[in-house]
């Protein structure tokens, strides 16, 4: 019987390290390429296609990407953090020394081009970030247009709780989770009324989730699981009289 113990538990520690390899084996540096939108004051990439509405009031700010189709992997990327670098080994219009951490709100689609770009630079298979212009200024130089950088995946660092807006009408939630820290990137989410069990909940589109239930004048709790298997609970986050297109905070986040 011990040795079967002992024959379990080295079974169960490699799988965890399997587990671990595979999830760390995307804070690997990568090579892309880079450009910006939105204009100086960044004002072009607010709402986008992860749903997040103003990235100011979601905690995103201006330190914001969209990512091309093979990155953004129909939204489920949504919140992911990346330190991007200029390449100084491949171009002269890079700010030496230079990194900055931004968050993925956003889409790049396929087919869009620079000027006299024929190939489209956010085409599959093209690993490519169109940062906020004030982000992207950090790295290179304005005249530059695009130049190839490098880049990792690392942890999201937030100074506020996770949050969750709610929009939908009766019988249909459909909740935006923001403002999440950790790999910032959620995989799973319950929801669960005053009068309910956990509730498993399905992404809709970007990093809005949707329930089916009915939960009107129910006091509401999520539970959110991250792509690291990472989960919290935030009990209590809206009261019974919660209304739709209504924000609430938690006093959860992943540290």
């Amino acid at each position: 019987m011990a040795k079967e113990r002992a024959a379990v538990l080295v079974l169960v520690t490699a799988l965890c390290g399997l587990a671990s390899h595979v999830v760390d084996a995307q804070y690997y540096s990568t090579s892309a390429t880079a450009t910006f939108y939105g204009g100086r004051d960044g004002s072009g990439t607010m709402n986008g296609a992860c749903g997040y509405g103003n990235l100011y009031n979601a905690g995103y700010g201006l330190e914001n990407a969209a990512l091309s189709p093979v990155l953004f992997n129909d939204g489920a990327m949504c919140g992911a953090c990346y330190t991007i670098t200029c390449d100084t080994s491949k171009s002269s219009m890079c700010n030496a020394g230079k990194s900055i951490t931004i968050s993925a709100t956003n889409l790049c689609p396929a087919n869009y081009a620079l000027p006299n770009d024929n190939g489209g630079w956010c085409n599959p298979p093209r690993r490519h970030f169109d940062m906020s212009q004030p982000a992207w200024e950090t790295i290179a130089i304005y005249r530059a247009g695009i130049v190839p950088v490098t880049y990792k995946r690392v942890s999201c660092q937030k100074r506020e709780d996770v949050k969750f807006a709610i929009n939908g009408h009766n019988y249909f939630e459909l909740v935006n989770v923001f403002n999440v820290g950790g790999s910032g990137v959620v995989t799973g989410l319950w929801i669960k009324g005053s009068n309910t069990d956990w509730l498993v909940m399905s992404r809709n589109w970007g990093a809005n989730w949707q329930s089916n239930a009915y939960l009107n004048g129910q006091g509401l709790s999520f539970r959110v699981q991250l792509d690291d298997g990472r989960q919290v609970t935030a009990t209590n986050v809206a009261p019974s009289n919660w209304w739709f297109g209504g924000s609430y905070a938690s006093w959860v986040n992943f540290y």
